[in-house]
């Protein structure tokens, strides 16, 4: 039977932290608007900050739909499946925000993903992400499944990229300044990517709220 929990500590936030693979889930507030539903992976990409924050980071692609309805609604539900051991399915539902990076607060947080080069990958943006309800399941129907490794190819295409020529990439994309349904996506220019710094506290600044 499911489980309601109120932090995301101890075996839970071990199994979140070892799965090399989860979801996101968002939505604008329309009624015929598109659900958004993506897979995210690459190691070090994702990282718990506090019992009840989570973080990701939010690469270079062909769309912007999480990042557009975050910024409408914030809404946003993560989602992890064991594809190895014991069954288990967790969900967190919360209220997320993308911090992009001429945000003041995007140095401190991207130096929580110290295990990955966001140069790689044309890093956009970080998703901040407030659990609301932290809630597992049984998964008794999810398969086993093998782990062999990240895919190579998004950091060879991406990696050769600069600043100027990944916003002129964004700006051939039907859908990344704006959405699928006409939500305003990921605000262009580009700026250029501010390097890490080491947060002063033991937990960086938490979202808060939406950002117009």
């Amino acid at each position: 039977m499911g489980k309601s929990y109120e932090r995301i500590d101890g075996r839970l936030r071990t199994f979140i932290e070892e799965q090399p693979l989860f979801f996101t889930a968002t939505a604008p507030l329309a009624a015929d608007g598109t659900v958004n539903l993506s897979p995210k992976g690459l190691t070090g990409s994702f990282a718990v900050l506090d019992e009840l924050t989570l973080a990701y980071l939010d690469f270079a692609g062909s769309n912007a739909e999480t990042i557009a309805h975050l910024r409408e609604n914030g809404r946003i539900t993560l989602m992890w499946c064991a594809f190895q051991g014991p069954p288990n399915i967790v969900r967190v539902h919360g209220r997320g925000e993308p911090v992009f990076r001429d945000d003041p607060r995007f140095p401190a947080l991207l130096a929580r993903f110290p295990a990955i080069d966001a140069a790689d990958h044309g890093l956009r943006a970080i998703i901040v992400v407030t659990a609301e309800l932290i809630r597992d399941s049984c998964g008794y129907a999810v398969p086993f499944m093998g782990y062999e490794g990240d895919r190579p190819l998004h950091g060879s295409r991406f990696a050769r990229e600069t600043d100027a020529s990944l916003d002129a990439y964004f700006h051939t994309k039907d859908h990344i300044a704006t959405s699928i349904d006409g939500l305003p996506g990921l605000p262009l220019p580009l700026p250029p990517t501010p390097r890490a710094t080491t947060p002063r506290a033991t937990t960086p600044p938490a979202a808060d709220g939406e950002r117009a």
